[in-house]
């Protein structure tokens, strides 16, 4: 069933508490933009050529960094609707802002990590060179607002470990300019992706500057302040939101479920904290939990991912909340398999003229216009 008594349970009770609106707000978030993932479609034909299982892991099959051609199409289809304000639809492009130096750190025998910022590294991938004039052509549109998702997706003292320890999936990865083949086994649950997660006491204390940094990289190339946040695989602590508060960002961006990292060595596990739209922490920063899902590259329980968004904002908008939704990059993406990018786009095109179409009189938030709606 498209939608059986189970979920649509789960989300009823996942709106219950919280803010509430009669409005009909719509708020896209989509992560990943700005980091790396599978270099090239000869990258990944070679990978799967040894073995690896590349192809059933849909972030190695599909997701990369977002080419010219995969924008303009992506923000082709946000401007063939409005809402009754007038406004297109629109993404909370979050984003990372720096990737490994690879270069850099093989020249350092592998012992010190290095980093560029992402714009350095559109201009070394064919059909990129144009693209970061791309996102800023997007933002003067108003279809794509970009947020603060971390300096890098990375873990960088576990990988820099694994490099040092010459782990051969993660070697094999690297000479590839990759982070990692995230399908094979590691000691890291998502493939070294989980940048804020952390062993030892040594790991911790490391995470508030790169995430400082990271905002601060983020204000110098977007020219304004992340106003929220959304940590690499859900998974951060408290410090991290007394950094944060202390950086002015006020919204924090995630699932239902919180990932703290406890314990360390072969003991480490996560805690878990469960979150709704509007509740506070005691920084009074807000939560902003999402509430639907387009997801068509990692959702395949369901062919019909139209209608399952549909009735997850059904809900929502019947328990008197704002449809927060769920939307990765890997998505819009075309670079490896065009036909994803492609068959994607007119999902989401659909989609959009059937919100209209139901809800005329939807409103398209970005992230932290919904916070401030909230605030006020």
């Amino acid at each position: 069933m498209l939608f059986n008594l189970r979920k649509s349970l789960i989300s009823h009770l996942q709106n219950l508490p919280g803010w509430r609106t009669d409005r009909k707000i719509m708020v896209i978030e989509s992560d990943d933009w700005g980091s790396i993932r599978m270099p090239s479609r000869a990258v990944y034909d070679a990978l799967l050529q040894k073995g690896y299982k590349v192809d059933q892991d849909p972030f190695l099959k599909y997701d990369s960094l977002a080419s010219e051609h995969d924008l303009a199409s992506l923000f082709e289809v946000l401007s063939s609707v409005s809402d009754k304000k007038g406004n297109p639809a629109r993404i909370t492009a979050n984003t990372i802002v720096a990737n490994p130096d690879f270069n850099k750190i093989r020249a350092s025998g592998f012992q010190t990590y290095h980093y560029e910022l992402f714009t350095e590294t559109l201009k070394r991938y064919p059909e990129h060179r144009n693209s970061f004039q791309l996102w800023k052509e997007g933002m003067q549109q108003g279809v794509f607002h970009p947020q603060f998702h971390g300096r890098e997706h990375l873990n960088v003292a576990r990988w820099m470990k694994a490099l040092k320890q010459e782990t051969s999936q993660v070697r094999e990865a690297f000479e590839q300019n990759m982070i990692s083949i995230s399908s094979e086994p590691s000691d890291m649950r998502f493939g070294y992706m989980e940048a804020l997660d952390y062993f030892s006491d040594e790991e911790k204390e490391i995470k508030p500057e790169i995430v400082s940094e990271g905002l601060e990289i983020f204000n110098n190339i977007f020219g304004y302040a992340s106003r929220s946040f959304i940590a690499c695989c859900y998974v951060w602590d408290n410090e991290i939101e007394d950094l944060l508060h202390k950086k002015g960002v006020n919204y924090i961006q995630g699932v239902v479920q919180q990932l703290v990292p406890k314990n360390g060595g072969k003991d480490h596990s996560f805690a878990k904290r469960y979150h709704y739209i509007g509740q506070r922490n005691s920084l009074k920063q807000m939560y902003l939990t999402r509430n639907a899902y387009f997801e068509p590259c990692l959702l395949k329980a369901t062919s019909d991912h139209v209608g399952y968004c549909l009735k997850r904002m059904e809900i929502a908008f019947k328990m008197k909340k704002p449809a927060i939704i769920a939307s990765h990059r890997l998505n819009y993406i075309g670079s490896i398999h065009p036909e994803n990018r492609d068959m994607n786009l007119k999902l989401l095109k659909e989609l959009l003229f059937r919100i209209k179409t139901k809800w005329p009189d939807i409103e398209f938030l970005t992230t932290d216009e919904l916070g401030a709606e909230i605030d006020k």
